[in-house]
């Protein structure tokens, strides 16, 4: 069976780009900007942060598709609330709401507008044998999105205060987040993280403060560590070809949890570091 046909959970599966040649081209990373927080780009693959007010106890913020928990982070001495929203790749421009069910009081509507983004898109012709599944191999692949997505699921409290990160490795982007890959006339499901381009062996550390949440040899994207941040934000470090930490092990930042590799459905060394924030992958660029 093809995989083309299934919905791939871009932000699952790290090889939805990276199968074959790098992008050509790449997007200019987006401008610095000060302060602890993540840029905000109120777009598809982006992130909002919405103000929610002063109040003694955190309100509590649900994505209004899914009901996804959303992180909130307080500003200030004034105990001013912020959500911090991860909008998916997948988002419809135009209009979009939160649920804000706050300690004491009614539960309310927050809206916000989602912007539009143009990401790349990359045109190849390749022998089906590259792209499509054995009947084997896709079984292997419902098994392990299956526990992916409970991994997915984790939701800890709190979050750090400082939520900008360092580059879990040194490196040119080889594939920036967004690109969409059409093979053989079918369209792939857009790159859901970024790829840094080091060679093989080279140590991969932590962006932030984590707790390793799974490891594990994945079909697509093989040697595999995910970390919990706190709050629903969580990164994923895929293709490695060593992993040097275990389930429930607390890290530091540019503590080192394996070694880039080539393992999974890549034709190169290579980092995929993927960012999800309330179960959407986001642009990782907006959180260095």
């Amino acid at each position: 069976m093809s995989f083309t046909r299934r919905p791939l959970l871009g932000a699952l599966l790290a090889s939805a780009a990276p199968l074959l040649l790098p992008a050509r081209t790449r997007a200019a990373p987006p401008p610095a900007e000060t302060g602890p927080w993540p840029r905000a780009l109120v777009v598809p693959g982006g992130v909002a942060r919405l103000p929610l007010g002063p109040a003694s106890t955190a309100p509590q913020v649900f994505t209004e598709a899914g009901g996804e928990r959303v992180p909130v982070l307080v500003q200030g001495d004034a105990i001013t609330w912020t959500a911090l929203v991860g909008i998916p790749l997948a988002a419809p421009v135009g209009p979009a709401h939160l649920r804000v069910v706050p300690a004491e009081g009614s539960e309310r509507d927050l809206g916000y507008t989602v912007a539009p983004k143009k990401y790349q898109e990359q045109r190849l012709t390749v022998a089906p044998r590259t792209v499509d599944l054995s009947a084997d191999d896709n079984a292997r692949y419902e098994r392990e999105r299956a526990h992916q997505q409970q991994v997915m699921a984790t939701f800890t409290t709190p979050l750090p205060a400082q939520l900008r990160m360092r580059a879990p490795v040194p490196g040119r982007r080889s594939s920036s987040f967004g690109l969409r890959r059409v093979f053989n006339g079918q369209p792939r499901n857009p790159h859901s993280g970024m790829d840094i381009a080091a060679p093989a062996g080279t140590p991969v550390a932590a962006p932030l403060p984590g707790r390793v949440i799974d490891t594990g040899d994945y079909f697509f994207n093989g040697g595999t560590v995910w970390l919990d941040h706190g709050g629903g934000l969580l990164t994923m470090y895929c293709h490695l070809s060593r992993i040097g930490v275990q389930v429930g092990q607390m890290l530091g930042t540019g503590e080192p949890l394996g070694d880039v590799g080539a393992t999974g459905r890549v034709t190169g060394p290579h980092l995929h570091w993927g960012v999800m924030l309330n179960r959407c992958m986001v642009d990782p660029a907006l959180f260095l």
